[in-house]
C-alpha cells in the first residue's frame, strides 16, 4: 500500500510541475493585445486560467493528501521499530570482557610538544 501511495505521489508531483509550467503569468495578457488571437488558444477566449488553476488546485490537494499518507506509513515504521525486541546488552558483562586499564596513564616525553 506504501509504494502505491509513493507512486502516485510521484505522479502527482510530476503533473503539478507540468500543470504550473503550463499557466501564463500575469503579464502574458499584455502580448494578447498586440495579435495575439484568442482564437488560437486551446481553451477558448475566456483563456485555460480556470481550468488550470482548478486543476492544479486540485492535484496540490491530493498531494497534500499523500504526503500525510506517507508520513503516516513512515510513523507506523518507526514505533514498530522502537517496539521491536531488540536484544540488550548489559553493561556489566560487556565490562568483564574488557581489559583493564590503568588509573594512572602519564603521557610520555615524545608525547608533550617542545617548542623549538
Amino acid at each position: 500500500m506504501e509504494v502505491a501511495i509513493l507512486i502516485i505521489h510521484v505522479l502527482l508531483a510530476i503533473a503539478l510541475v507540468g500543470l504550473i509550467l503550463l499557466q501564463q503569468g500575469k503579464g502574458a495578457d499584455a502580448g494578447a493585445s498586440f495579435g495575439g488571437g484568442a482564437s488560437q488558444t486551446v481553451f477558448g477566449s475566456s483563456g485555460s486560467g480556470n481550468f488550470l488553476s482548478s486543476a492544479t488546485a486540485w492535484i496540490a490537494a491530493a498531494l497534500f493528501i499523500t504526503s500525510f499518507a506517507l508520513a503516516y506509513y513512515a510513523k507506523q515504521k518507526a514505533d514498530a521499530i522502537a517496539t521491536a525486541d531488540a536484544p540488550v546488552v548489559v553493561v556489566e558483562e560487556a565490562a568483564e570482557q574488557l581489559p583493564a586499564l590503568d588509573a594512572a596513564i602519564k603521557p610520555l616525553d615524545s608525547d608533550i610538544p617542545t617548542a623549538d
